[in-house]
């Protein structure tokens, strides 16, 4: 299992923007897909795939929000070359997911998946990273639909996509696979600070193998 206080990749000091980047004053709204409609009644957060305990996780809506509440503040950096610079996020923190469902020795990746089956993948060692978090807030309001209510994933020190909207659960993986978007040819780890946009620009060892 890879050091899960640990990540590859680099993040520069806050508030810089990484090559090919411009400053975003505000959020614009970037999807693919529908806006899903929230149905707390119905809404469940899993852990599921190879955990340490081969068991299923699961957190009803009043349960995820009862976990503790951390805030990181961070920068988001989108592929389409948008940078959002120091926001807090408020939620919880993916560091916590893992210690409340701890996974198998041997994962070295997990997929996040969400609504209508959009999935992202990470290294554990990105996913457990200190400002990984699942944001419910954003500089202290609640986030609207439009931008991933009830939950989405921050992933600061990479491109946005690896942080999915309207988040629905994790699965733990002992080897990597693609998500949606690095199936249709968006770069396997997706790093702002070396334009990791694409994924013909890939070097060995950047994808699952094959």
């Amino acid at each position: 299992m890879e050091s899960m206080g640990q990540s590859e990749s680099r993040e520069g000091e806050l508030g810089q923007l990484p090559p090919g980047q411009r400053l975003q004053r505000g959020w614009p709204v970037t999807h693919y897909g529908p806006v899903p409609k929230f149905k707390p009644d119905r809404w469940e957060f899993r852990v599921f795939g190879a955990t340490a305990d081969g068991e299923k996780h699961a957190w009803t809506h009043d349960e995820f929000s009862a976990l503790p509440y951390s805030t990181v503040v961070a920068d988001l950096h989108c592929v389409t070359k948008f940078s959002m610079l120091g926001a807090e996020w408020g939620g919880v923190a993916a560091r916590r997911i893992v210690e409340l469902a701890p996974p198998a020795p041997e994962v070295t990746h997990v997929m996040v998946w969400a609504e209508y089956g959009f999935s992202s993948n990470l290294r554990l060692s990105d996913f457990a990273a200190e400002k990984t978090i699942f944001a419910t807030h954003k500089d202290g309001e609640l986030l609207t639909a439009e931008h991933g209510f009830p939950v989405r994933l921050i992933v600061p020190h990479l491109y946005a996509w690896k942080g999915p909207k309207w988040v629905r659960g994790v699965e733990y993986m002992t080897a990597d696979r693609r998500g949606f978007w690095e199936e249709r040819g968006y770069h396997n780890i997706g790093d702002p600070w070396e334009e990791q946009r694409y994924s013909y620009q890939e070097q060995p060892g950047d994808g699952p193998e094959l």
